[in-house]
């Protein structure tokens, strides 16, 4: 018996040591590699006569020169030079300035300093219209270009109380006046450890470096969007089956990381909210780590049960309470120093899991193997990260893919163990209803009592078979919404791939300048769908905020046809604004309590949706009507049309989300994310109105959207 477990034991063993080889390999195959520069500056020079950077980004790393404890601006700075010649002190970047030694002492991370670099360009590139792409500074910085202020992050100041920290990337424009280009940075830090420039700044043409960034923003875009609905769908079954605390802990965990990659990379958050206090979004980081590693050992706990021994429970409590009031009650000065501390104790609690995991997986227990090998692609890839913004690894921003590859895993685990349970609650019920016809057979003289316990038995058995149901139905949303963003997102992201690597194989290189256009088109559509799901994921949930007043229905439809004639004429087609009888009958007969800017925004997805299925030298026409039901005023606003029109039998289901017309002959040219006319009814149903459609499916369409007026009496 002992020689059958040991072997058993050891090829355990194997299969465990074979997982974590592939999870490696799998955490570096995603990874990318940093191009090692192929210039580099000296001495505050960066010789780029022999390259082409409009075509060639390159990364501005070297020497620079260094003013520590200095603001200086480029008048200043050439002032200098006049008077004193040439600068003796330089540092290289990327690095902080936390430990560079100056006349024979280590610098601190708070303080402010200039640097100064001057690039030599090629003579192709002298004409071109160049582009910086900056990274996140600590913690506030000011950028000349050739004198010119172009980039100004936070406020630079000499002391603590003067400088107000700000976390932003930047895109900024420049045309070279001449064969050098002068960058001068003003870089004050007073709430980090670190200051200084720690990231690659990228010096391109201005095409190549915008869409590099768009096509990273749609990235941590998708990654983020990805593990919010993940992490918000699994909450959810915890709140309609709260027996089961797997999908909670899980559900947090994705939800968590969710909103923290929001916090990093290209900080989509201050993209979105510029005005986001700094010192709250610094905390949510640090927090999120900080709990992170206690969180996904209560998940490992449900799903492996005895894999963390009540001792490692008790003291992660503490551990990671104790973080947790540290960042809450002290400065970011403070707690950024522990980020070491907080990243040994997140790898701690990893690898506790994973030895847990390997007990399981030696135990055969169902999942174990698999869950070890995400485990190890999660943790390769947080590590990275920790290393990352110590500046000991050149590979940043890791972890949210690798998160991303561990919620995808675990949902399959999930998944399984619910069709699990749902098998077995099937088997019992066919067990059950076997039990019930042998009782009938053997049972003759207590037919009453067997039918009296075979309906109880049924009433158990619809109620089993409805919480299936619903469970289906659920698995069912998750699997539509995937499926929606799978494949919105993949054809043009999988085109676009093909235009990248057609335009680095320099396939056709005189159709360059389309595959890029091709290339930011697409950007813009993805965003745009992104944009357009999350805004109508909030008008669904109430989390839309309105501004009524009252508006006179006359002006507001006259402004929004100045605003959009010509956008309508552009496309082709006639636009006619039909005020009717409405303005006669009084200034204050059509006054509507509304928010312009959303009702506007509504109004205008119909008349876009009438300009997709208009021909060239269609009609687009907008009418107002007054009307009287119930002793209560409409203000029916009418958009109308001359293209192919709907079908009469879809015309229940078009403000469905993301359905679209379908009718034999439409041109696939026909674009959109089928959102808009969801979005449209929301808007409309918040300001207490209606909207619907008419249309005999061959001469054009007719949407009304019908308000409610402002009553005399409270006016």
């Amino acid at each position: 018996m002992r020689g059958i477990l040991r072997f058993g034991s050891r090829k355990i063993m194997l299969y465990v040591a074979a997982a974590i080889v592939i999870g490696l390999v799998a955490s570096y195959a995603v990874i990318p590699a940093p191009d090692s520069p192929k210039f580099r500056s000296e001495e505050g020079i960066l010789d780029l006569t022999q390259v082409r950077i409009s075509e060639n980004p390159q990364k501005l790393n070297g020497e620079w020169e260094f003013y520590w404890q200095e603001l200086l601006s480029p008048e200043d700075i050439q002032n200098r030079l006049a008077r004193d010649g040439s600068h003796d002190r330089w540092i290289r970047i990327p690095s902080s300035w936390l430990g560079y030694r100056l006349d024979d002492q280590q610098l601190n991370g708070t303080g402010f300093a200039t640097y100064r670099l001057v690039i030599q360009l090629s003579e192709q590139d002298r004409n071109e219209r160049l582009a910086l792409r900056l990274p996140t500074i600590f913690h506030a910085y000011k950028l000349w270009v050739n004198g010119e202020l172009l980039a100004e992050v936070g406020v630079v100041g000499q002391d603590k109380r003067s400088v107000t920290p700000q976390l932003a990337t930047r895109l900024v424009f420049f045309q070279p006046e001449n064969d050098t280009v002068e960058l001068v940075m003003q870089v004050a830090n007073f709430h980090h450890k670190r200051g200084g420039i720690t990231k690659v700044i990228e010096l391109g043409g201005s095409d190549g470096l915008t869409v590099r960034t768009h096509l990273n923003i749609a990235g941590e875009m998708f990654v983020t969007a990805s593990l919010l609905v993940i992490g918000i769908y699994h909450l959810l079954l915890f709140v309609l089956r709260r027996k089961d605390r797997a999908p909670l802990y899980f559900g947090l965990f994705t939800l968590l990381f969710g909103i923290r990659s929001l916090l990093v990379g290209e900080h989509l958050l201050t993209q979105l909210w510029p005005t986001f206090p700094w010192e709250i979004q610094f905390k949510m980081e640090y927090l999120i780590l900080c709990s992170g590693g206690y969180i996904i050992t209560k998940y490992s706990s449900c799903i492996f049960p005895n894999s963390v021994s009540r001792w490692f429970r008790l003291g992660s409590q503490i551990v990671t309470g104790t973080l947790c009031l540290v960042v809450v009650a002290t400065p970011a000065l403070f707690y950024t120093q522990l980020l070491t501390v907080i990243g040994v104790v997140v790898v701690l609690h990893m690898v506790y899991l994973m030895v847990g995991l390997v007990q399981s997986a030696v135990r055969r227990m169902e999942g174990a193997l698999f869950f070890l090998l995400v485990s190890v692609v999660a943790l390769v890839t947080v590590v990275n990260d920790f290393l990352y913004f110590n500046e000991w690894s050149p590979i940043g921003n890791t972890s949210p893919l690798g998160l991303l590859v561990f919620t995808i895993a675990q949902m399959f685990l999930l998944s399984s163990r619910f069709t699990r349970a749902a098998t077995n609650e099937e088997r019992i019920a066919r067990q059950l209803q076997d039990a019930n016809n042998k009782l009938i057979e053997m049972n003759m003289n207590l037919e009453q009592t067997v039918q009296e316990r075979t309906h109880a038995l049924s009433i158990a058995h619809e109620d089993l078979r409805s919480s299936y149901d619903q469970l289906l139905l659920s698995e069912q949303g998750r699997k539509k919404l995937l499926a929606y963003i799978t494949h919105d997102l993949r054809l043009p992201l999988s085109s676009m791939l093909g235009y990248v690597e057609a335009v680095q194989d320099r396939v056709k290189p005189e159709r360059d300048e389309q595959y890029l256009k091709y290339i930011r088109d697409n950007t813009i559509r993805i965003n745009r769908m992104i944009e357009e799901l999350s805004f109508l994921s909030h008008l669904e949930t109430g989390q839309v905020s309105y501004r009524m007043e009252p508006v006179h229905v006359v002006r507001f439809l006259r402004g929004f046809y100045e605003q959009y004639e010509l956008v309508v004429r552009d496309a082709g087609l006639n636009f006619m604004l039909d005020i009717g009888d409405a303005e006669d009958q009084g200034p204050g007969s059509s006054v509507v309590e509304m928010d312009a800017q959303r009702l506007e925004q509504a109004l205008f997805n119909l008349v876009s949706n009438a300009m997709k299925f208009s021909s060239r030298g269609g009609e687009v026409r907008i009418a107002l009507a007054v009307k009287e039901v119930n002793e209560i005023r409409y203000a029916i606003i009418s958009v109308q049309d001359t293209g192919m029109g709907i079908p009469p039998e879809q015309l229940e289901q078009i403000f469905n989300r993301n359905y679209r017309v379908d009718r034999p002959g439409m041109e696939n040219g026909v674009e959109g994310s089928g959102l808009g006319l969801a979005i449209c009814r929301e808007i409309v149903q918040a300001h207490g109105g209606t909207v619907r459609a008419e249309s005999d499916g061959e001469t054009g369409s007719i949407f009304y959207v019908s308000l409610p007026c402002i009553q005399e009496d409270r006016r």
